[in-house]
């Protein structure tokens, strides 16, 4: 029986190029209240996207006209939207690259759909809310070097150039930000930020391609962090910030 969720009203796009996937992704997700579009190729994705405007997307791999892969690369040129990725590829490292291109999550088909819904509502509740309680209040404008993070706009600044984040990569560095100088262990963040604890080893994967990208747009030289760091057979810690200019 799945439950209904009250008062959802948000849109997701379901690409998927198997008929029978859409229509039970349709009919499920829609029972438990989201407004539910679809399409089977990568084209019709991205034309879509424009119309529709999506709080989410669900995005299989392996389709035609434009594969995953593509179709994530133009989204992330123009939209920030959440991307969970679908994939029957054994490789992991198929996995990661849908990681690498800017999705926020991934499920391995075949998959059960209670799964993905739980993925679904984790995702969106962690990107559209601004949560912890940190040590260092997460509200206002603080400086960290030569870095800006609005907390109230969630928008960061490298030397006042703006930097786009995707949702869960704000997140990710809110909770780094808020509790500087504390390692956390992958599964911790991942429970944290994703919302889950992980099944396999690999699940942590999505932790290190996550703390590659923001180290990619934040860092000076991201092969030698300043900011984001290695807690060596933990996980990883932000610098411990002794001294913020913060502003409401």
């Amino acid at each position: 029986m799945i439950d209904t969720l009250e008062n959802h009203k948000e849109k997701i796009l379901v690409v998927d190029d198997e008929a029978s996937i859409r229509r039970i992704l349709e009919t499920r997700l829609s029972m438990i209240g989201y407004n539910v579009v679809t399409a089977a190729d990568g084209e019709e994705a991205l034309n879509l996207l424009k119309k529709e405007n999506p709080n989410l997307i669900v995005l299989d791999i392996m389709i035609p006209k434009l594969d995953g892969y593509g179709v994530c690369q133009e989204i992330r040129k123009e939209s920030d939207v959440p991307i969970i990725m679908l994939t029957a590829l054994g490789d992991v490292a198929d996995r990661i690259t849908g990681l690498e291109l800017g999705a926020d999550d991934y499920v391995i088909k075949p998959f059960s759909p209670k799964e993905l819904e739980a993925r679904i509502r984790s995702v969106l509740r962690r990107v559209e809310r601004v949560h912890f309680n940190p040590g260092i209040p997460t509200s206002g404008v603080m400086t960290v070097g030569f870095l800006t993070i609005d907390m109230n706009k969630r928008q960061v600044y490298k030397s006042n150039n703006r930097i786009r984040l995707t949702g869960m990569e704000f997140n990710l560095l809110e909770l780094l930000v808020s509790k500087s100088g504390q390692a956390f262990s992958r599964a911790d963040i991942l429970q944290e930020v994703w919302g889950y604890t992980p099944e396999r080893h690999v699940d942590t994967r999505v932790v290190d391609v996550h703390i590659s990208r923001l180290r990619a747009k934040l860092e000076d030289d991201p092969s030698n962090p300043d900011l984001i760091l290695t807690a060596r057979g933990t996980g990883y810690l932000f610098q411990r910030v002794t001294e913020i200019n913060k502003m409401n």
